[in-house]
């Protein structure tokens, strides 16, 4: 009878490496999911400015063509809902100045406030506007911007958006 030898088990540097692959595809994994979402809340954010800008630019467009703010979103005649899936919608008007809000739906988002106000220009009436931020994210209704001194500036615990 013949005796064969046995071997001892080796590991071999040089084996399949799946372990070291899936290891780093979790590491690559743990890294973009941060910045992925942090893409998705700057997409939700984005659609709250350029709605507010917009309302912004419709009031001043009303204004200049009638000389009067528009008292509601369809009067804007932008065909925007006054609510989304990320904001509810709204303004409000007095005789020099029109408010318009964008409230976020989600206490980790930023909502926005903007305000277009009455400008004396050469002995006729203007517009200026200013888009402002909330501090700090939340659902609540911003403090509203006002006009003085020639400026326009952001209300409390707000900030201008700058283009």
């Amino acid at each position: 009878m013949s005796q064969q030898k046995s071997k001892p088990a080796i590991i071999s540097p040089d084996g399949c490496g799946c372990i070291v692959l899936l290891m780093c595809i979790i590491v690559m994994g743990a890294i973009a999911l941060p910045s992925y979402l942090n893409m998705a809340n700057r997409a939700r954010q984005s659609e709250g400015k350029q709605y507010i800008n917009s309302m912004n630019r419709a009031q001043q467009a009303k204004f200049a063509e009638n000389g009067a703010w528009a008292t509601s979103i369809p009067d804007l005649g932008l065909g925007m809902k006054t609510e989304t899936t990320n904001y509810k919608y709204s303004l409000r008007v007095t005789k020099q100045a029109a408010f318009n809000y964008g409230v976020s739906k989600r206490k980790t988002e930023t909502s926005y406030v903007g305000g277009v106000f009455r400008v004396p220009v050469q002995d006729v009436q203007g517009t200026t506007a200013i888009l402002c931020k909330n501090d700090s994210p939340g659902t609540i209704e911003l403090a509203e911007p006002t006009y003085e001194n020639g400026k326009v500036i952001c209300g409390k615990s707000t900030t201008e958006v700058t283009k």
